[in-house]
């Protein structure tokens, strides 16, 4: 007959509690508390990245800021400049207006030169995707 050793006994127990420690863990119910302004800025964002229309064409950059600040400055550059597309973009952790869908970087320079006057900051751009 074999008698268990004190060490094989002691190894036992602690692999024992070991797993019913675990057994433990994997019953317990875990809850999730999620901010409400989480929701919120995820809705903002999805509403803001659908108004995007990405293409190969050349943008003028006209302003880049806050949300808030971008918004005044799309609905007066809408209200001075009917001919022109106006659009915000968001690119953490900034709101950036975009005007123009120009085919060539000429045309894009030509209204730029235009753009500079009430918008000093302008710059071209050519997004990616």
């Amino acid at each position: 007959m074999k008698f268990l050793t004190l060490k094989s006994l002691l190894k036992c127990s602690i692999i024992f509690l070991l797993f019913s420690n675990f057994n433990t863990l994997l019953a317990q119910e875990v809850t999730v508390t999620q901010d409400p302004n989480l929701e919120q800025l995820l809705n903002e964002k999805r509403k803001v990245n659908s108004s995007i229309t990405i293409n190969n064409q050349y943008k003028i950059q006209v302003f880049n800021g806050s949300s808030e600040e971008s918004k005044k400055t799309l609905i007066q550059f809408k209200k001075e400049n009917k001919n022109y597309d106006a659009t915000i973009v968001f690119s953490t952790p900034i709101y950036k207006v975009w005007v123009g869908n120009f085919k060539t970087r000429i045309e894009a320079e030509r209204n730029l030169e235009l753009l500079k006057k009430k918008y000093p900051n302008s710059i071209i751009i050519k997004p990616n995707k």
